[in-house]
């Protein structure tokens, strides 16, 4: 996957001095980071009301031009693919899956290994029922 989003950098940073006239991208650059923003937001919430009504196909479609755009806004914000790819490695280390960071400070448990003390059991969803995986 890293590889396609890669791919999807390139191409964003080839066409944002392309005419905006034809180009997309070169109009979103054109327009700004709030414009980029607001396109972004607005491709989040169609693919939360497309996986809400359980239309995958459009999940699928609408999630390409979610990243599209978060592309975008990486490139405007000079953020490159592998920053991110990095942050999600360094939660991975520490709590054991790359998920979001609690708002909280979270109290883990002591042990020798530095990269094995920061990980939390994976919870493991079968049904409706919860079982954690050590």
């Amino acid at each position: 996957m890293s590889d396609s989003l890669e791919r999807l950098y390139l191409a964003v940073l080839a066409a944002r001095d392309l005419d905006p006239a034809t180009s997309r991208t070169a109009r979103l650059f054109q327009r700004g980071p709030s414009k980029m923003a607001k396109k972004l937001a607005e491709e989040a919430i169609e693919v939360v009301i497309d996986a809400v009504n359980g239309d995958s196909e459009a999940v699928i479609r609408e999630s390409a031009d979610l990243l599209y755009n978060l592309t975008v806004l990486w490139a405007s914000a000079g953020v490159r693919p592998e920053d991110v790819w990095r942050e999600m490695a360094r939660r991975e280390d520490m709590l054991g899956i790359a998920e979001k960071l609690p708002k909280s400070p979270m109290k883990l448990p002591k042990v020798a290994s530095p990269r094995v003390a920061a990980r939390r059991p994976i919870v493991a969803l079968e049904g409706r029922t919860a079982r954690k995986r050590h």
